[in-house]
């Protein structure tokens, strides 16, 4: 009887991961998003093999930013990589602004290209191809710049808003086993120069930071920083229901803005309560708050002494009698 050739443990680990993702609600149509890169062309590779088995159609669509020369050859080398691995395949090209620096804006381009994508083809969710190792460096990113349990939780493996459903299955897969399953499976991954270009702070953190780390305090660096992640995403769902049940309590309508009663607010623990105050801003303005703005506002229900309006992104907020009125800038509230 003839031996049947082992699974190759990096793509079996590949596989597992994809099967698990798409098992959980069988969506009828899914999207890959795939630069050609080691991650997203293994994730198309587990994809192609995976998804047949469920009955579920799959389309790998490629986007070309049109950032570097060469790049239109190189989305459709992508694609054919994906039309040999028996998926659909689409090359999408795309206009780059320059509004947040060309990486903020490059990703923006792509997110809207592959929800509008995922919409022409009736598709239920994108998949994306990060991995724990992009986990890791988004929270070392997040920590660097102090921005809080927000960004230090990282990214999501499901995420839901007004552009689509996000899925993200390679979360708990490192990124040498992607490199390693397109090896096994005779794939050629196309290697984006951006991804060595010092001057993105991510490839910073993924060339110098990560391994100065694993070299001092041992292997694992990367696995710890996904978990926290974790954790802090766990904790964030958690504040999330508290801070919907309060806002129903302590949140009225004003002119022009939104009122929060002072008591209240000062009532809760003070990660609850700064949670609301840049929910409130958030939601209703369309803007952030830093720590110190934040703390600002605070300060209007626990430390009330009588002073003025703060300024604030898109709003001011001021104490009248027993509430924070948060107005629109150029609409002062009356005074009580």
């Amino acid at each position: 009887m003839p031996v049947r050739p082992s699974l190759d443990p990096a793509v079996a680990d590949v596989r597992r991961a994809v099967r698990t993702a798409l098992q959980t609600s069988r969506p009828a149509s899914v999207v890959v998003a795939l630069s050609g890169g080691p991650d997203s062309l293994a994730l198309a590779a587990a994809v192609a093999f995976e998804a047949p088995k469920l009955g579920i159609a799959a389309t790998a669509v490629t986007v070309d930013h049109g950032l570097q020369e060469g790049s239109a050859d190189a989305a459709e080398r992508a694609a054919a990589a994906a039309r040999a691995l028996g998926l659909d395949a689409v090359v999408v090209a795309v206009q780059v602004g320059a509004e947040g620096g060309p990486e903020a804006s490059a990703r923006r381009a792509r997110y809207a290209a592959l929800s509008h994508a995922a919409r022409e083809r009736g598709a239920e969710a994108v998949l994306l191809g990060h991995t724990l190792d992009d986990q890791a460096e988004t929270v070392l990113l997040g920590l660097a710049r102090g921005s809080g349990a927000s960004s230090l939780m990282g990214m999501a493996p499901e995420r839901v808003d007004d552009s689509g459903r996000w899925w993200r299955p390679l979360l708990g897969v490192r990124r040498a086993t992607t490199v390693a399953a397109c090896a096994a499976e005779g794939l050629d991954p196309w290697h984006d120069p951006h991804n060595a270009e010092p001057r993105f702070s991510r490839v910073r953190v993924r060339e110098r930071v990560l391994p100065v780390l694993e070299a001092e305090l041992g292997p694992g660096i990367a696995e710890a920083l996904a978990r926290t992640a974790e954790q802090l995403r766990e904790d964030a769902e958690a504040f999330a229901e508290m801070i919907d049940e309060t806002i129903e309590d302590i949140v009225e309508h004003a002119e022009a803005g939104i009122s929060v009663s002072a008591a209240a607010l000062a009532a809760n623990p003070a990660a609850l309560r700064h949670r609301i105050i840049r929910l409130v801003v958030s939601s209703e303005f369309g803007e952030s708050l830093t720590r110190s703005q934040t703390l600002d506002v605070a300060r209007l229900a626990t430390d009330w002494a009588g002073q003025g309006p703060i300024d604030l992104p898109g709003c001011s907020a001021r104490r009248i009698g027993g509430r924070i009125v948060f107005a629109a800038t150029g609409h002062a509230p009356a005074s009580a």
